[in-house]
Parts: C-alpha cells; structure tokens; sequence
C-alpha cells in the first residue's frame, strides 16, 4: 500500500511544472489573505468556503496535468459540443437569477455551461487547426469564425457581457496564431466599428449601456452605476504607496466597496498593501503569463502551441480585465481576478488551464495527431 501510494505521488510530481505550481499557490495565497481581509469582520466562513474551492481547484489542475495533450485533444470535439448543448440548455430551460439566464438546473447541482467554453472554445479550434495542417486557408477561418460565434452569442444573450467578452478572445487568440491575415484582422476591426451603432442599439442591454457611458463619467450617477468605480478609485487611491496595512483599509471595513471579496477585490489589496502590493502581484501575473508562453514555445505539435499559448493569454485578458475596470479604465463587466477573487467556478476554469499548460510541459512523448 505504502509503496503504491508513493508510486502515484511520484507520478504526480513528475507531471508538475514547479514554476507554475509555485506561482499558482502564491497568487492562492495572496487571494487567502485578501478575501479574509474583506470578510473577517462577518465571520470566516468565506475563508472556510474559499479554501475548499482552492482543494478542489488544485485537485482539478493536477488530474489535468496527468492527462497527455493526445487525449487532450481527442476530447476537444465531445468537450466542445457538451458545452454547446448546455448552453442551449441554458437558453431554453436554465434558471434565471437577478434578471440573467446563466445557470442550468441538473437535479442534484447547478452548473454554469458558459465557463466549461472557457476551455473547450480554445481547445476545439486547436483540435480543428491541427487537423488543417499543412496551411489553413481562408475557408478554415471562415469555419473557425463559426465554431467561435455561436457559443458567444449564446452566452452574450444570457446576458454576459463579461463571459462572452473572454471566450470570444480566448478563441479569437487561437485563430490568430494559426495565421491569420493581418488584412483580415483590419478588416474585421473596420467592420465592427461601422457596426458598433447596431451594437448600440440592438444587441446591448439598458444596464450594460449604462455602464459603458458611466465609464467615461462616474460622477454622472454616483450612487448609482457610477458607485462602484468611484468606491474602488477611492480604495485604490488611498492606498497611496505602501497601502494602509492588512485589515487596516477603511473603504474595505466601512462598507464602501461592493463586492468587495469577488470582482472587485483588487481595491481591497490596492487599499491595504497599496502601490508595491499591487506591483507585486502584477509581477507574479506577468510571470506566470511568462511561463506558459514559454511552454507554448517549446510544444512540439500546432495543437499543444495553440492551446498553451491561448491559455497563457486568457489568463492574461482575466488579470487585465478585471484590474482595467476596478481602477476604471475598464467598463464594468463582472469578472473576477484570477486565483484571488472568492469563488469555486471560476476558480476550477483557470486552474484546469494551468493543469493543461503542465501536461503540455511534462509530456515530451508526444505524436503528432
């Protein structure tokens, strides 16, 4: 039993990336920290809850990091067309919560289709470019156009803004390493400028117009779209260079910042570690972004290179994302920080993309289809 049980922890190490792991559980850390900050004065149940959901993650991450990119991408296609059937779930049967349709009801659990796209969206245009090797031609990315399409739009009628904002880039990023014209980009780009008054009007909600305009003047409606910028600049702000101490922000403990321990929990650190933490943790971002561009680098198939290097770069568009709207340069679309803010779904999604980044790593055996 004994010899069995160190059998598997050695196959285990043998499949971790250290920089990663290490990076990983200092970002987990740091979120530990901030989320018992925002929430201790409630209790700890939050912290409780969190470290759980940060068990299960890492669980996840290294189950996917023993699974060889071949199978990886065998289970591109099935992964894909499960999530595109739950999100007509969703469409058709799911459960709406606070006037959006997001959730699908499965007897015992609810589960949310649009983060299983998170990944499948990258995987399967992977899986689809590799399969057009030797050179894509333009008949191909008209194809991936509308594998990457109808999953965001279906997510995008949810409503959510911020999901179908992060798939639609996570696929978009795969398209663009497997070549495509940069003509086309532009031209895309043209497109969706001319077509951003029909955006405008036909596909954005009340709501989610409200906070585009309320970007560009917070103070037009401060205790109402406007509230959450100004409270967050406000945290972000005092926190001038070495922030005011752990469990020392006034913003975070008077109740100012809303949603304090999710989305915007960037302010809660900015406030209590101040400009050096918050450098601090935009050097461990950029690092671990680093490692797995690396990785994508060195991966000795189109598929594994795709996919690393769309994975890389999501977590990237998370941390971006999420930083641009707290600070207010951003609109705000409700995604949460990665590895910090509270939460188990989320937090599952980008840890498995860490675990693939690993499998890619550490299986050097790999055969090209």
């Amino acid at each position: 039993m004994l010899f069995y049980l160190r059998r598997q922890v050695s196959r285990i190490r043998a499949h971790l990336d250290m920089p990663l792991f290490v990076l990983v559980l200092l970002l987990m850390g740091v979120g530990l920290a901030t989320v018992y900050s925002a929430t201790h004065s409630a209790g700890v149940g939050r912290l409780d809850k969190q470290i759980v959901n940060m068990l299960i993650a890492l669980a996840f991450m290294l189950a996917a990091a023993q699974v060889a990119p071949q199978k990886i991408m065998r289970l591109a296609l099935p992964f894909y067309l499960l999530g595109l059937v739950l999100l007509i779930g969703v469409a058709l049967f799911g459960v709406t919560v606070n006037g959006s349709r997001r959730w699908l009801s499965l007897v015992v659990v609810n589960i949310q289709p649009s983060e299983i796209m998170k990944i499948a969206m990258p995987m399967m245009l992977a899986w689809f470019f590799h399969n057009c090797e030797p050179e894509p031609r333009l008949k191909h990315f008209a194809i991936a156009a509308g594998i990457l399409l109808l999953p965001t739009l279906l997510i995008l009628k949810q409503p959510d803004l911020g999901t179908s904002l992060l798939v639609g880039a996570a696929g978009f990023l795969v398209i663009f390493f497997a070549g495509l014209s940069w003509k086309i980009i532009l031209g895309a780009m043209f497109s969706a400028i001319a077509a951003l008054p029909l955006v405008w009007s036909f596909v954005l909600h009340d709501y989610q117009r409200r906070r585009i305009l309320t970007l560009f003047d917070p103070a037009s409606d401060p205790l109402g779209a406007g509230y959450h910028i100004i409270q967050s600049s406000i945290a972000i702000g005092s926190g001038g260079v070495l922030g005011k101490g752990w469990l020392k922000g006034t913003q975070t403990h008077l109740e100012f910042i809303p949603e304090k321990h999710t989305d915007f929990i960037f302010a809660v650190l900015s406030e209590e570690w101040g400009l050096l933490g918050g450098s601090l943790l935009l050097v461990l971002f950029i690092a671990l972004v680093g490692r797995g561009l690396m990785i994508a680098v060195a991966a000795p198939t189109l598929f594994s290179r795709l996919l690393a290097a769309a994975i890389s770069l999501m977590l990237f568009l998370y941390a971006f994302v999420n930083m641009g709207m707290v600070s207010g340069i951003l609109p705000v679309v409700g995604v949460p920080l990665p590895f910090i803010s509270y939460g188990g779904t989320a937090l599952v999604t980008l840890s498995i993309g860490v675990g693939i980044l690993m499998s890619i790593r550490t299986h050097r055996t790999l055969g090209k289809k």
